[in-house]
């Protein structure tokens, strides 16, 4: 089992930043089998993928939208995985959640098999 708990959302203007946290909890299964990464669903939208890192944090993927702007990265030592945000948009504004899956370096919603509870990010003036 894995559990997943998101922290970091709130407010911003447009061209400023926040930084998501999520931490971790891995039960029964190997740590080193988890890739993670984060997804977002904006009100009346589908839920769409953000970005994702293997277990090493060498490898990385990210939607055309946010590359440039944003940064995934983990803390295999503290258990946790991050989204810096930088230079946001009005356009993403959205409940950002935190997502889990063995051995797949994923890059759409279907794939996950855990997922955290979400946390929201807005970007207004």
């Amino acid at each position: 089992q894995v559990q997943l708990v998101e922290s970091g959302g709130g407010s911003a203007q447009p061209g400023g930043s926040l930084r998501l946290s999520c931490t971790v909890t891995v039960s029964d299964i190997s740590p080193a089998t988890i890739m993670l990464g984060w997804f977002r669903q904006a009100p009346g939208k589908e839920r769409e993928f953000v970005a994702s890192i293997n277990v090493r944090g060498t490898l990385t993927r990210y939607h055309d939208a946010v590359k440039g702007r944003f940064t995934i990265s983990r803390d295999n030592d503290r258990n946790t995985v991050s989204l810096q945000m930088n230079n946001l948009d009005a356009k993403d504004t959205a409940v950002y959640f935190c997502a889990a899956r063995q051995y797949i370096l994923f890059d759409n919603p279907q794939q996950p098999h855990y997922w955290g509870q979400g946390t929201q990010v807005t970007v207004s003036s």
